[in-house]
């Protein structure tokens, strides 16, 4: 672990006052851990800078007490996560409930289906996955908890969004970037806003190669036994071994039968 000295800014003293209830400092921290992903393994304080946004001072000194606090390593230079933020992830996944309760369903429904399995969480613009079964699928996209996946061109987003309330929805419209995956890929407001109608309505999201190419996948959502939406669970499949009528006939009871076991387990 790092010595590095955190002296602190102005402008950090000046933003607490503003609201202090809200820590930019904190904000700024955890937006700089974000900016790591598949694509941005490292990266130097001028990337991270353009990255989230911020002025580099500001960056070099979250960088430099993440290091100080053991989630970042630095060769001088570069800066990348270290395994310690795992602890994070895993703080969540051993003190909530739905990842505990999803497990073993997922599994079962994998098993019977031959697919994967996976809950969903929406967060922000994004899906987020709290559990997976351990059966994996070929596929471009990488799908292991903690995965993002944009809300309005997945399954499990879809199911969610569906369920929003009408103000919350209005707001992710109008912050969201909607952008082309794959030729299939909806990005006109109005039509999806009468899609996620229909599948408020039908209870059941089939996505067809939105995402990306030869990939189908179905989802249901998940409610606690308040009768909350806690979640969403889908099945994916490549288009080529099975049709929209399968999903529907053969994967739809299996999944709405998992979800309402789990139903009597998640509590409000």
């Amino acid at each position: 672990m790092s010595d590095v000295q955190i002296t602190p800014a102005a402008d950090e003293s000046d933003d607490e006052a503003v609201d202090r209830n809200h820590l930019k400092v904190l904000e700024r921290g955890l937006a700089v851990m974000r900016a790591f992903n598949g694509q941005r393994g490292q990266l130097t304080v001028a990337e991270m800078a353009r990255v989230v946004e911020l002025p580099r001072a500001t960056v070099r000194r979250c960088l430099l007490t993440l290091t100080t606090l053991g989630y970042v390593a630095s060769d001088g230079r570069y800066f990348r996560l270290t395994p310690q933020v795992l602890t994070l992830a895993q703080a969540y996944l051993s003190s909530s409930l739905l990842p505990r309760v999803s497990q073993s369903f997922i599994e079962q429904v994998s098993e019977q289906l031959n697919e994967s399995c996976s809950v969903s969480i929406l967060s922000g613009e994004s899906v987020i996955y709290v559990a997976r079964s351990s059966r994996k699928r070929p596929a471009s996209v990488h799908r292991d908890v903690g995965t993002h996946l944009p809300a309005y061109c997945t399954s499990m987003g879809r199911v969610l969004l569906a369920h929003l309330p009408p103000a919350e929805l209005d707001a992710y419209f109008a912050r969201v970037a909607l952008k082309k995956f794959t030729p299939a890929t909806l990005v006109d407001e109005p039509q999806l806003r009468v899609e996620l109608d229909k599948v408020r309505n039908e209870g059941v999201c089939i996505i067809d190669s939105e995402l990306e190419f030869n990939l189908r996948a179905i989802a249901v959502p998940v409610y606690d036994n308040a009768g909350n939406i806690a979640a969403a669970m889908h099945v994916s499949t490549e288009a080529s071994r099975v049709s929209v009528e399968q999903l529907r006939e053969n994967f739809l009871p299996v999944l709405r039968q998992a979800v309402s076991h789990m139903r009597l387990l998640l509590s409000a």
